[in-house]
């Protein structure tokens, strides 16, 4: 064969080991996002409590707690969610509908529903984004940028995988995210929250992995401003269930009709 020819063909073998490579790592990453989004998430059709306490300064400030019902849509694999306010009283059987991208708020005084942004604070450092039920590989596109060991929020050593995530539509939640992921159990630990001017938001912390519904999930994460780490909010997940939602519960029309259990 002729010197150039081989040549040639060596260099065009590597570009297409590199261009292979490179598929390979956007899919891996997609799949490492996705383990951990089962991780988060439940398999199927399923209640769950929150309640959120902000703190400032270690002093807590103000706190609420919703009942939400999730389940996924078989065409998108996205969660659609249904949330009932419980306390504070003044708040309570208000209700905030997740429909695809789309996030209504009702209250019942007023019989009335108005869309809502994900990114508007629901209380401290949780949006409404962050309380509905989301699988992130279906919002983000993930690029894996390597893998590093990392504190937990409750003080231990993991060896994650450090996760960049560029968002798939404009509106979902937050521009940009950097997530890292425990190499050995897929579980969340650490995520760091953008906006797309590149301002940090917020920091969040996954930890309290508890069994539920199945398997270990996490039962708390702790939310730090992006500017002030003083300011902190923290979610607790409790009283997991099974449980089959209805469809007429995820329409907006039947918002005025649903009556809490």
């Amino acid at each position: 064969m002729h010197p150039a020819l081989a040549w040639c063909i060596s260099v065009l073998t590597l570009c297409l080991g590199l261009g292979s490579s490179s598929v390979l790592a956007a899919s891996d990453a997609q799949s490492i996002l996705a383990a951990s989004d089962a991780v988060r998430n439940p398999s199927k059709s399923f209640a769950v409590t929150v309640s959120l306490i902000e703190y400032r300064s270690a002093k807590q400030t103000d706190n609420n707690t919703l009942m939400v019902y999730s389940k996924a849509d078989a065409a998108s694999g996205q969660y659609r969610s249904l949330l009932r306010f419980v306390a504070p009283q003044r708040d309570a059987n208000k209700l905030m509908l997740k429909s695809g991208n789309d996030l209504w708020f009702f209250d019942p005084a007023s019989l009335a529903s108005i869309r809502l942004s994900p990114q508007q604070r629901l209380l401290g450092q949780a949006s409404n984004g962050d309380v509905v039920t989301v699988n992130l590989a279906k919002d983000y596109t993930a690029e894996l940028q390597g893998e590093e060991d990392l504190t937990d929020g409750e003080r231990v050593m993991r060896h994650c995988y450090k996760l960049g995530l560029a968002a798939a539509s404009p509106d979902v939640t937050y521009h940009r995210v950097e997530m890292w992921i425990e190499t050995t159990s897929s579980r969340p630990v650490k995520a760091r929250f953008f906006a797309e001017s590149g301002h940090l938001l917020k920091t969040a912390y996954y930890r309290k992995f508890q069994p539920q519904l199945g398997r270990e999930r996490p039962t708390e994460v702790v939310i730090i401003d992006g500017l002030d780490p003083a300011w902190v909010t923290v979610m607790r997940y409790s009283d997991y269930a099974w449980r089959d939602v209805p469809e007429s519960w995820l329409q907006r029309d039947y918002l005025p009709r649903f009556k809490p259990e």
